[in-house]
């Protein structure tokens, strides 16, 4: 499993997409989202205004514009309502639904923040373990599929993947 953990700023991260946790109408917000946008300049909005709004747990692609990511890839996390309305099946989807849209473009790296632990309040420690094991499922089954980091704004978080990828390794 090709899986690496940067501590730092996604947007400044330069691979071939970057995972975006956007809201639902894909036309930026706070968080990583409002970063991304800003980062990527008024182009990706004007893409976003195309692209119709994205489901929660689904994914869509544009450009990354002014970003040194080639893409920028969409998903639409769960709100956090005590994990007993579906929140894990839907970020699992999160995950693997961006993976199959890095595959299809032919993207070799990708970097994806802790989506869904900010203001939608997922707790970290879940979302960590359900976003290793979905990652490392994929590239079980996709062999060749891209190399992937998690990114992290906190030293905390940083820590939790490091710790979920050693485990996995050892496993």
């Amino acid at each position: 499993m090709n899986c690496t953990v940067w501590k730092g700023d996604i947007t400044t991260l330069a691979c071939d997409a970057i995972v975006n946790a956007a809201n639902s109408s894909l036309l930026g917000g706070g968080g990583v989202d409002g970063a991304i946008h800003r980062a990527a300049g008024p182009e990706l909005l004007a893409e976003c205004r195309t692209l119709n709004g994205c489901p929660t747990g689904q994914a869509k692609i544009t450009k990354g514009y002014k970003l040194p990511a080639k893409w920028v890839i969409h998903t639409v996390g769960p709100v956090w309502h005590g994990g007993e309305k579906g929140e894990a099946d839907l970020l699992r989807g999160c995950y693997e639904n961006s993976l199959r849209l890095a595959v299809e473009h032919g993207c070799k790296s990708v970097a994806f923040p802790a989506i869904s632990t900010g203001v939608y309040r997922y707790p970290l420690e879940q979302a960590a373990e359900i976003a290793v094991k979905t990652v490392a499922d994929f590239l079980a089954k996709h062999p060749d599929g891209p190399a992937v980091t998690f990114v992290c704004f906190q030293e905390q978080a940083a820590q939790l993947y490091q710790t979920l990828l050693g485990e996995r390794t050892k496993a």
